[in-house]
C-alpha cells in the first residue's frame, strides 16, 4: 500500500467515522436497528450539492444537510414509536422513500459540483496542499463531532437517551417520555450520517443517489472493529473507538485492495467480501483470545 493510498484511507476513515458515530448511537446506545442511514447519507449529499450549486455557502449547506438527515431519522422513529411499526421495517420504508426523494431533490440521479465553492477551498486558500485539505477538514469535523456527542450524552437529556437504550421500563417509570427520546436519538444519528454524506459529496465533487449503498454494513463493521481493537468501557472511549474503528476499517480495505500474490489481487467488486471477512474476524477474535488465555 502506497503512502498516498494510506492517506486516502485515513481521510475516508475520518469522514465516514462521523457516519459510524451516528450508527453507534442507534445500534449500541438506543438498541434501535436503523437502516435509514443508507438513504440519509445520500440525502445529506444531495441537499448540500443542490444548495451549493444554488449559491448557498458550503458551510451553511452542511447545516441544511444536517437538518434534512434529522428529519429523515424523525420519520423513522415516529413510524416506530407512534404507529408501532417494527423499527427495522420502519427504517427500510424510510430508506426506500428517500431514494425517490433524493432524486427529486437533485432533479436527477446526480449533481456535479465542478467549479463550485466547497469547504475545502477555505483551507487550500491558506496555502495547504489540496491532498492535505481533506485530511484536515475531515479530521477536524470528526474530532468535533466526537467531543460534542460525548458532552451531550453527559447532559441530563443525554443521560435520558442512555437510560432509554439501557432500561426503557425504568426510565419510563420515572416519568420520561421514551418515545420523544427515541425520536430525538434517531434524528441525531441520521443528522450525523447526513453530515458525513455532505462532506463526502463536497470532497468528491458530486452527489449521487447510489452513494449510500452499503453504508450500514461499513458502519457496523467499523463499530465492531473499534470495539474489538480499542474497547468500549466508557462512553467517551466507545465513541473514540468507533472513530478509530472506521479508520482501521478503511486502512484494511485499502491494504486488501493493494494485496497481490501470484497474480491474484482483489478488485473493488470484492469490497463486500472483504468487509464480511473483516467483520467475522472482529467478532470471533474475542472468543479466540479468551480460549488462548484459558489454555
Amino acid at each position: 500500500m502506497t503512502l498516498y493510498a494510506a492517506f486516502g484511507a485515513i481521510e475516508q476513515g475520518f469522514v465516514y467515522g462521523i457516519m459510524v458515530i451516528g450508527v453507534y448511537l442507534t445500534f449500541r446506545i438506543l438498541d434501535f436497528p436503523d437502516l435509514t442511514v443508507d438513504g440519509s447519507l445520500p440525502l445529506g449529499a444531495a441537499i448540500s450539492a443542490v444548495a451549493i450549486t444554488s449559491g448557498v455557502n458550503p458551510y451553511l449547506s452542511l447545516l441544511l444537510a444536517v437538518a434534512g438527515g434529522f428529519l429523515a431519522g424523525v420519520v423513522t422513529a415516529v413510524l416506530n414509536t407512534k404507529f408501532k411499526i417494527l423499527h427495522l421495517l420502519a427504517s427500510i420504508l424510510t430508506m426506500i422513500a428517500l431514494y425517490s426523494i433524493n432524486i427529486r431533490i437533485m432533479a436527477g440521479p446526480n449533481v456535479a459540483l465542478l467549479g463550485s465553492e466547497t469547504v475545502f477551498d477555505s483551507v487550500t486558500r491558506l496555502g495547504v496542499p489540496a491532498h492535505f485539505a481533506g485530511l484536515i477538514i475531515f479530521g477536524s469535523f470528526a474530532v468535533l463531532v466526537v467531543c460534542l456527542i460525548v458532552w451531550f450524552l453527559g447532559t441530563e437529556l443525554g443521560q435520558a437517551i442512555l437510560a432509554t437504550g439501557d432500561n426503557p421500563q425504568m426510565i419510563r417509570s420515572l416519568g420520561v417520555n421514551t418515545d420523544a427520546i427515541i425520536i430525538l436519538g434517531v434524528g441525531i444519528s441520521n443528522a450525523l450520517v447526513a453530515l458525513s454524506g455532505a462532506l463526502v459529496a463536497q470532497n468528491q465533487g458530486a452527489a449521487d443517489v447510489g452513494m449510500g449503498i452499503g453504508t450500514i454494513v461499513a458502519g457496523l463493521a467499523s463499530v465492531i472493529i473499534g470495539e474489538t481493537v480499542f474497547g468500549c468501557r466508557t462512553i467517551g472511549r466507545a465513541f473514540i473507538a468507533a472513530l478509530l474503528g472506521s479508520i482501521v476499517y478503511r486502512l484494511a480495505i485499502a491494504l486488501a485492495l493493494s494485496f497481490e500474490i501470484g497474480g491474484f489481487r482483489f478488485n473493488p467488486s470484492d469490497l463486500n467480501l472483504i468487509t464480511a471477512v473483516l467483520v467475522i474476524a472482529a467478532l470471533i477474535a474475542p472468543n479466540l483470545k479468551r480460549r488462548l488465555i484459558a489454555h
